[in-house]
């Protein structure tokens, strides 16, 4: 079959992409392939209001980049990797001695989207922030539902704060999550009597990177995922609710790119430059940049 993309297609594509919240789809997707996901988890994970991204995948559909399928009362939409493929081979036919990698996936069929997955042994993942108020309190709710029952995910605090913050809470309260039981707790917790035996610790903030961890029951892997407090910021109400918004936004996209790897088949040592690679993704603070270099 005939993948070669002509300069006016080419322009379509680009044109598509050429959109912060058309290009973070397309990027989600791509870590969802072939399964693709299903328009309210993508409104979810990135946080767009419906009506605004019925229009954007709209304009991905039109050129190419996506195609959806109705499941019972879902609409998958997935991402079409030849397409994707087509334009990579055309921006390095001017300029690259070999072509780009193709993507290993047909685009002429898509498998039923992932459903969730019991298991006896799920990956346990500790979320640590110093306060356990916000970051690490959203990351643990996104783990805990894109996992799909192949991660069990809790969240704690170095230095705790006494409860979860509003806009974080509120946040996961509109986009569908349930945060009725969240709450501040310090690490101390998982040091205790009959506390689950932890496979990774991923910290989310640089000062809870510098304060020493614990010896966790099962000695995980620790990985560094530093973003910025969106709790620091202030201003106007809608000022720091873009700030929750944005730090949900970061963290949803690492938790898409982690849970979309084989895992289970993978030993924490093979786990661990990926989760470090993850850790550098859009809006990782310098410290996060540094310890994955």
């Amino acid at each position: 079959m005939n993948n070669r993309l002509e300069a006016p297609a080419a322009v379509d594509l680009l044109g598509a992409l050429a959109q912060p919240t058309r290009l973070e789809i397309f990027r989600l997707l791509m870590r969802y392939r072939p399964h693709g996901l299903a328009a309210g988890d993508i409104g979810r994970l990135l946080a767009v209001a419906h009506n605004t991204l019925s229009t954007h995948l709209a304009a991905l559909e039109q050129v190419g980049l996506l195609a959806s399928r109705r499941e019972g009362r879902h609409v998958i939409f997935a991402a079409a990797p030849r397409r994707a493929d087509a334009l990579l081979g055309f921006l390095a036919d001017a300029c690259c001695s070999e072509r780009p990698t193709r993507c290993d996936t047909a685009a002429s069929a898509y498998p039923s989207r992932k459903e969730p997955r019991a298991t006896d042994a799920p990956l346990r993942v500790l979320v640590v922030c110093t306060g356990n108020s916000a970051r690490s309190v959203m990351a643990e709710a996104v783990l805990n539902r894109e996992g799909l029952g192949r991660i069990e995910s809790f969240s704690a605090g170095s230095r705790p704060h006494e409860a979860p913050h509003p806009l974080a809470l509120g946040l996961l309260d509109e986009l569908g999550y349930e945060s009725s039981g969240f709450r501040s707790k310090s690490w101390d917790e998982f040091l205790a009597p009959g506390a689950p035996k932890l496979d990774l610790v991923i910290t989310v903030c640089d000062a809870a990177a510098d304060d020493a961890c614990p010896a966790f029951p099962g000695t995980p892997l620790q990985v560094h995922w530093g973003l910025d407090d969106p709790a620091i910021v202030e201003g106007p109400l809608e000022a720091r609710r873009a700030a929750f918004r944005k730090s949900y936004r970061n963290l949803a996209a690492r938790v898409s790119a982690f849970v979309n790897l084989p895992f289970e088949e993978m030993t924490l040592t093979e786990l661990a430059p990926l989760l470090a690679a993850i850790g550098r993704m859009d809006g990782a603070t310098d410290r996060s940049l540094e310890q994955a270099a």
